[in-house]
Formats: structure tokens, sequence, C-alpha cells
């Protein structure tokens, strides 16, 4: 698959040549689903937690004596259906991870890429480079490109200037190579490779 690669003032450098086997493959929503349910759940925090009645300050004392009173029979006032209480089936601290064969999370970013390459929403830009670091200026070229929902992917190493400019931009992601994730590919309109980002992907998936 061939692509054109623009300048971020909107001029034209050339071409290159999408690798069919990372751009060009079919997606399946069923990989991708499975590959965002992953993230989602190793990213939550898991920090809910409720005391139970072991972990309740409360005197350990029986209310009262257990018969003759007419009442029900209670040992502990750290009891569930007392007010003051432990909470009963409650949530604890945990981690929500699961784990997802590391082939499958591979073919699930290829399968991320080739939807993008399928719908066009891939860009191809020679170098992310800002010469004064002014975000005014790096919004009006995402403008001329007509980049209002994007995620930018540089190389190893990023721009200062530019990761400074356009780190105020809403609906604007910017992240390394290391950084790329299906998540951020599909929750942005149109995704943004630099040459560099290009050439480390091939060299990946090589």
């Amino acid at each position: 698959m061939d692509i054109k690669i623009t300048t971020l003032a909107g001029g034209d450098a050339g071409s290159v040549t999408l690798a069919d086997e990372i751009f060009g493959l079919e997606p399946r929503a069923d990989i991708l689903q499975r590959m965002v349910r992953y993230q989602l759940a190793k990213r939550q925090q898991g920090t809910h937690q409720s005391l139970g009645r072991a972990e309740i300050a409360r005197t350990g004392a029986k209310l009262y004596k257990q018969k003759g009173t007419g009442r029900a029979r209670h040992g502990s006032a750290r009891a569930p259906q007392f007010r003051g209480g432990g909470k009963a089936h409650g949530p604890v601290s945990r981690s929500h991870a699961h784990d997802l064969p590391k082939k499958i999370r591979a073919l699930a970013l290829k399968h991320a890429l080739s939807s993008k390459a399928k719908s066009g929403g891939i860009i191809v830009i020679d170098d992310l480079v800002s010469q004064d670091g002014k975000t005014k200026a790096t919004l009006s070229q995402f403008v001329n490109l007509g980049l209002t929902n994007a995620l930018i992917i540089g190389g190893a190493q990023l721009d200062a200037n530019f990761s400074r400019s356009a780190r105020n931009i809403p609906n604007i992601d910017v992240l390394p190579i290391q950084g790329i994730n299906v998540y951020d590919i599909l929750r942005r309109q149109t995704l943004v490779l630099s040459k560099a980002a290009v050439e480390a992907l091939e060299e990946r998936f090589k």
C-alpha cells in the first residue's frame, strides 16, 4: 500500500510503501475487543475496599445472654446486620488484570493499524519537529492538515518542542513509538505516523 508523505506545513515529501502484513490485514473485531478489554482491565486501579466484620473496631462481647430474652440469638455486634457492623461480601483490593497471549497482543496491534489504513485514517508525516514550541503555531498546522482528533506517533525520541506545543491541544495525543497501543489508536479518528515510526513498526514485526 502506497501512501504519500506530507510535511507539517502541508507540503509534499514523497511517498512510502506500507507493508501489507502490518497495514493490509482484514480487521477482526473480536481480536480488537479482547485487546481493548485487556488494556482497560490492566489499568483499572482496583483500590476499592470495605471493612469486613473481622476488621471492625468494636467490642467482641456478646450482646446479651443466649436464652430467656425472647429475642434472636446474637453473638457479635460486628455482624453485618447491625448498624456499624462489617460489610458482607464487600469489595476488596485486587488486580483486575488478566492474561492475554503475546501473539494475540501483537496481532491486535496489526489489526488496529489495518483498520485505520482501510478507513483512510492514516497520515504519514516526514518529521515531527517544532522550531519554537508554540502551541498556537502547532495548532494552525494541525488545522491545515485537518487534524482535530488524532493520535500522533513519533520515533523513539520525541522532539521536545513539538511534544510541548501539542500537549494542551484537545483531542490530540502524542506518543513515542514505544507507547503505541490498540486502545489509543481506536479511540482517535486519525492516526498520524512519522517516517521513523513507520520504519520502527516494520522493524518490530519483521
